[in-house]
C-alpha cells in the first residue's frame, strides 16, 4: 500500500509537518510504503485556464506537476497537509489542487476517469490555524473535498487543530501527534 504525504506549508518543520510526518510513521508502522512531496520545493506554475485540458485531459504545461500527477495517481492514500493562511489552504497546496484541472476535465468533460475507478483509495485531510474560530477550517475543507472526489478518493477524515500558531506549538498538545500516528495506522488497517 502506498501512502503519499503532500506538505502544503511553506514553513518548514512546522506544526503541520510534524503532524504530516506522524501520520506517515503511522502508516509506516502498519507496513505501507510512505512518501512525503514538499510543495514549496517543487516548480510548477498556477492553472492558466488555457482549457487544453478540455480536449485530451492532460496539462500542457511541463514542469514539476507531471511527478505530482504521478504520485497521485499511484498512491492508495493521499495526506494533505496545509496550515490555514486567511482562512484557506496555503498557495502551494491551492496551486496544485487548481493544476489538477485536467483530472477534472478526464472525469467530468472526456467521462474517462482521472485515476484508477476500480481500487478503493482514501483522502486525509491535516490542518493547523492559528485562530480559534468555528469556522476556520470551513472554506478548506470545501476545497479539499472536492479534490479529493475528484481523484476518485473515499474522504476518510480529517485532524483539524485551532489556537495552534507559533512554529512546534502542536508538541505541546499532549495527544495531538499521538493523534496523528494512529490516524495514519487506521488509514493503512481500516
Amino acid at each position: 500500500m502506498k501512502v503519499l504525504g503532500i506538505a502544503g506549508s511553506p514553513r518548514r518543520g512546522g506544526n503541520t509537518d510534524m503532524l504530516l510526518a506522524e501520520v506517515l510513521r503511522g502508516a509506516a508502522d502498519k507496513g505501507a510504503e510512505a512518501k512525503t512531496i514538499v510543495l514549496s520545493k517543487l516548480k510548477y506554475k498556477s492553472c492558466q485556464h488555457c482549457d487544453t485540458c478540455l480536449e485530451k485531459g492532460v496539462c500542457k504545461i511541463q514542469d514539476d506537476m507531471q511527478q505530482i500527477y504521478k504520485d497521485l495517481a499511484e498512491a492508495d492514500i493521499i495526506v494533505l497537509a496545509s496550515p490555514m493562511q486567511f482562512m484557506g489552504i496555503t498557495a502551494e497546496a491551492k496551486a496544485m489542487i487548481d493544476r489538477c484541472q485536467a483530472m477534472w476535465a478526464r472525469k467530468y468533460v472526456l467521462k474517462v476517469p482521472p485515476l484508477n475507478p476500480v481500487k478503493e483509495r482514501k483522502g486525509f485531510f491535516v490542518s493547523v490555524g492559528g485562530r480559534k474560530v468555528p469556522n476556520l477550517f470551513d472554506g478548506a475543507l470545501i476545497t479539499v473535498k472536492t479534490f479529493f472526489r475528484i481523484l476518485n478518493l473515499t474522504y476518510a477524515g480529517d485532524l483539524l487543530f485551532s489556537g495552534i500558531d507559533e512554529k512546534g506549538a502542536i508538541g505541546k498538545n499532549p495527544d495531538a501527534l499521538q493523534q496523528a500516528f494512529l490516524a495514519g495506522q487506521k488509514l493503512v488497517t481500516g
